[in-house]
């Protein structure tokens, strides 16, 4: 197993602090984490630091993950006791399940409006701030939410590097800030799962390695959907020789015969990726 996998640039302390220093300004945190990764993709900083704070869990790139899991994720998120925050399954890319996310929204901001009136104060516009670690779509749920394209967006972690105020149409007030890792992964299987998703630069990393690793965990979780993918009668007794046999198959060889292994560790991670194998879920609440 690829071990010790860290990624913490200097912007991301600049984030943490930017998070804690804004988070009294908003009246509610949006939560974004990969639907195929929930628990790894829930940085355990920003659960420290939004804290005692409404938040609404974005299960982002459904689309990606397994229907049934992401059904599993949703009703966890909702009933578990350290977490009891509202759950909503998006594509940000496509659009579904914004509405929803809106009209949660909308509840939530009447609620502190009726809170308000019934207090004698006046009510103000209210404001989000939305969170997550890199790469799980923060900046493509932002240009959903605001009609436009408001935020930079790229399939590369580390695109949005400070805080912008931005306005919905519904009057609310979002704060975006940028994603944010920790320092130290406790388990290094959350630091593979982020690597797999693409949240960690693929240039720092070993990807024919990586890429193995990833075959090891789709021979166990999702064996069929791997064997149909890349034709394969069987899988191999070890990840390499089922990688060296996808290599064959998609014509990942070099000259005399010998398997090009960065050609195929970047292929395998591409196509599960893109959803290319199916719709893949790597945790479980149960796990």
């Amino acid at each position: 197993m690829i071990e010790n996998i860290n990624w913490y640039p200097g912007h991301m302390k600049k984030t943490r602090e930017l998070i804690a220093e804004n988070l009294k300004m908003v009246d509610a945190v949006i939560e974004v984490i990969d639907a195929r990764i929930p628990v790894s993709s829930r940085n355990p900083i920003i659960d420290e630091l939004i804290a005692g704070k409404p938040r609404v869990i974005a299960l982002n790139k459904s689309d990606l993950a397994d229907e049934e899991a992401n059904r599993i994720w949703a009703e966890y998120f909702t009933k578990a006791p350290d977490s009891a925050a509202q759950t909503v399954k998006l594509n940000s890319m496509s659009g579904d399940g914004i509405k929803q996310l809106l009209k949660l929204l909308e509840t939530m901001d009447r609620e502190k409006k009726a809170a308000k009136q019934a207090a004698g104060q006046a009510a103000k516009p209210y404001r989000l701030m939305i969170v997550g670690v890199p790469n799980v779509g923060k900046s493509s749920l932002i240009n959903r939410l605001t009609g436009h394209k408001s935020a930079k967006t790229g399939d590369k972690p580390g695109v949005t590097k400070g805080k912008q105020w931005l306005r919905l149409d519904n009057g609310m007030q979002l704060l975006d800030t940028p994603g944010i890792l920790w320092p130290k992964f406790e388990d290094p299987r959350a630091g593979l799962n982020l690597a797999f998703c693409g949240s960690i630069k693929d240039e720092i990393l070993d990807v024919p390695t990586l890429g193995m690793e990833l075959i090891g965990v789709l021979m166990e979780k999702y064996p069929q959907m791997l064997m149909e993918r890349y034709k394969l009668e069987e899988l191999g007794e070890t990840p390499l020789e089922t990688m060296e046999a996808m290599a064959m198959k998609r014509g990942c060889i070099m000259s005399g015969k010998r398997i090009d292994y960065e050609r195929i560790g970047k292929l395998v991670l591409d196509e599960f990726r893109s959803a290319k194998i199916g719709r893949i879920t790597l945790e479980y609440p149960n796990d």
